[in-house]
């Protein structure tokens, strides 16, 4: 008897393989990519390679979000396939096949679709990873050796995953096959195909979500807020978005159809009421299709915005190869600067390596409370500090400003300082920590690095230039004094590492133990290519997956509305409206329905970019002409793929209605 029903299933496989070819080929990209994240992972070289700590968050946060889509999108794409087999389950039951017999037909089929995505998914998932794997070495800058490696945990693991999967949609189907009666699996395919009603005020709520969604994106200022605030506006968004499309556009149609002016037109007529007869179906497709493809545009365009932008990030943040902070607990002296840069200078000597193009001040560096002109230290603990008047308050002498920024000032007696504030000061005095000070002048604000507490706080960032090193002493308090030391070195990239080698391990006897941060381009540079490389692999990896289950979801939407079409169209034309009219008229119709969701996405991408913008100076970019070159460039990309979507879906839907 067991032989029966597994020939029954694999009839049933053959005869829907319309619908079952794209759902087996789901599962095993899903299983190809779980797999490769596994193994990519928990790949024990990886792990002892520069970088694996980074590297492996970003793998671990890829298996985690992956294992989540593929739960989610697996189950959707079931649900399609089942609404499409209701009827033959139905025929089933009614020719004497109890319901235990169905449920051992769906248990046979659930077994061979398992084997089949499991066997298929990681035999191209062994077959690719070692691809994966160099393709990610390569995004990242490493350069290590890639064996051929076989995971076994991240065979048992994906094995387990998905077999969690399938048995859980398995029971879905048992339930639906349980609770249904023969009718009802008979016109199973049919249910929903009322007219739905216009919901005024779920549509007022669905605008209003996505007004307050673009609201937060647009008005968010600091970084802070739009860290905390992103999340927020993401979930209104796409509330708003499933109610646009559910209910909104349901509202609209029933406005068209009281319009008797417009609605009594044969083409209008058509077009509205076909939208209309099943829209909320529809609406749900649709409002899945945006949300992904507003996800893809996100996700890619940010990433390889951060990967394109490590080289900018590098040069407005590290100007020279290579950038010491010397901390001392008051303002050395001349005597002490020179000692240090000799140094230098012999440590490269040593190296044989030559120093170019050096430079250094000294700046005094305090997180205050800004209030107009009077700035006092920044007290957590004191409740009336409100964090959006933090700010920053950098002190230098007029020598230093001067060798930094190529600008003479003036004299500055003593007193007196000349201020540059990153928005303009309006005030002559200045009151610093309860001593008012004249402000002899004002100058232009330096460009000595990104300042995020001015972007997180929105307020004032001041830099007080002082006449001589008594006058910073006064202002350092009990702050330590920076030392900026920059420099060029020449030598290739393993001689430049030795010589900032040898610099860590020789500051302390120099400065008897003081602090001392060294940094170099170089290292900045593995660094930010590690993690922007991390995350634009991660990018491209989920992008891909979200833009096949979009392509899934269209295809299944095309097909199934191929069905449905196909016997208005035959009705329509037996009563007598013209067929050339009718066909043009459902054309129409579905080029709008199929490119509202990327038109929306676009504009759902265009009032987040002000928020995106904020929360891309976290990972140190801050170059917003690139980042509009990159969504620019991935949402032209992504058109060319969607229209070649709609292409390929398209004549499989009109196949089915125009046979």
């Amino acid at each position: 008897m067991n032989h029966l029903y597994c020939r029954l299933a694999i009839t049933n496989l053959k005869n829907n393989r319309r619908f079952y070819l794209p759902y087996i080929l789901m599962g095993m990209v899903s299983v190809t990519m779980f797999y490769s994240m596994r193994a990519i992972q928990g790949n024990d070289g990886l792990k002892s390679m520069r970088g694996a700590g980074m590297l492996g968050y970003v793998l671990t946060l890829g298996v985690v979000v992956v294992g989540i889509c593929a739960f989610i999108f697996m189950f959707y794409t079931n649900s399609f396939v089942m609404k499409r087999r209701k009827k033959e389950l139905g025929v089933y039951n009614i020719l004497g096949m109890e319901k235990k017999h169905i449920a051992k037909v769906l248990a046979w089929e659930a077994v061979i679709l398992y084997t089949v995505s499991i066997v298929g998914g990681l035999v191209v998932g062994i077959v690719f990873n070692k691809l994966l794997t160099m393709f990610l070495y390569k995004l990242t800058g490493l350069s290590e050796q890639i064996a051929f490696y076989v995971s076994g945990w991240g065979c048992l693991q994906t094995a387990e995953l998905f077999g969690v999967i399938y048995i859980l949609m398995l029971l879905y189907n048992f339930m639906q096959v349980k609770l249904a009666n023969p009718i009802a699996l008979l016109h199973g395919s049919n249910v929903g195909e009322r007219e739905p009603k216009a919901k005024w005020i779920s549509a007022l709520s669905g605008i209003a979500c996505i007004a307050a969604g673009y609201y937060l994106a647009i008005t968010t200022k600091d970084i802070i807020n739009a860290v905390n605030m992103f999340f927020v506006a993401v979930l209104l968004v796409i509330g708003g978005t499933y109610e646009l499309f559910m209910t909104v556009s349901i509202v609209f149609l029933k406005l068209l159809k009281r319009n008797k002016r417009y609605y009594y037109k044969t083409s209008h007529f058509i077009s509205v009421s076909g939208m209309l007869y099943r829209m909320k179906r529809n609406a749900v497709g649709l409002a899945n299709i945006c949300v992904l493809s507003t996800m893809v545009l996100v996700m890619v365009s940010t990433t390889v915005c951060l990967y394109a932008g490590v080289e900018d990030f590098l040069n407005r943040e590290h100007k020279k190869e290579v950038n010491l902070i010397i901390y001392f607990d008051n303002v050395p002296d001349e005597v002490t600067r020179n000692y240090v840069i000799e140094q230098l200078e012999t440590t490269a000597k040593r190296q044989d390596r030559t120093l170019t193009d050096m430079s250094e001040y000294i700046e005094v560096v305090h997180t205050t409370h800004n209030k107009g002109n009077v700035v006092d230290i920044y007290d957590n603990d004191d409740p009336t500090y409100d964090y959006t008047e933090m700010g920053l308050l950098y002190a230098m002498t007029k020598e230093d400003y001067e060798k930094c920024t190529g600008q003479e000032l003036g004299e500055i007696s003593s007193g007196s300082v000349v201020v540059a504030a990153s928005n303009g000061f309006e005030w002559d005095t200045i009151d610093i920590f309860g001593q008012e000070y004249q402000v002899a002048g004002q100058t232009d604000y330096p460009d000595l690095g990104l300042d995020l507490m001015d972007y997180m706080t929105g307020t004032v960032v001041i830099y007080a230039i002082v006449a001589d090193d008594s006058e910073l002493d006064s202002i350092r308090g009990e702050a330590l004094s920076e030392y900026y030391i920059e420099m060029e070195v020449d030598g290739t990239r393993v001689e430049k590492m030795a010589y900032i080698s040898e610099l860590r391990e020789k500051v302390g006897d120099w400065l008897d133990y003081n602090a001392c941060i060294i940094t170099s381009k170089t290292e900045e540079r593995d660094s930010y290519m590690e993690m922007n490389g991390g995350f634009l692999f991660l990018g491209l990896f989920l992008g891909s997956m979200f833009l096949m289950i979009t392509m899934l979801i269209i295809y299944y939407k095309q097909i199934s509305e191929g069905y449905e079409d196909r016997e208005r169209f035959a009705i329509m034309t037996k009563v007598g409206i013209d067929r050339s009219k009718v066909k043009a008229t459902i054309n129409s119709q579905v080029r709008t329905v199929f490119f509202m969701p990327i038109t929306v996405a676009v504009i759902h991408l265009i009032a987040a970019f002000p928020m995106l913008t904020r929360i891309m100076i976290i990972f140190g970019l801050s170059n917003n002409e690139l980042f509009i070159q990159c969504l620019i460039g991935t949402v032209a990309i992504f058109g060319v793929i969607y229209f070649i979507v709609f292409k390929l879906t398209s004549a499989g839907y009109y196949k089915l209605v125009y046979q």
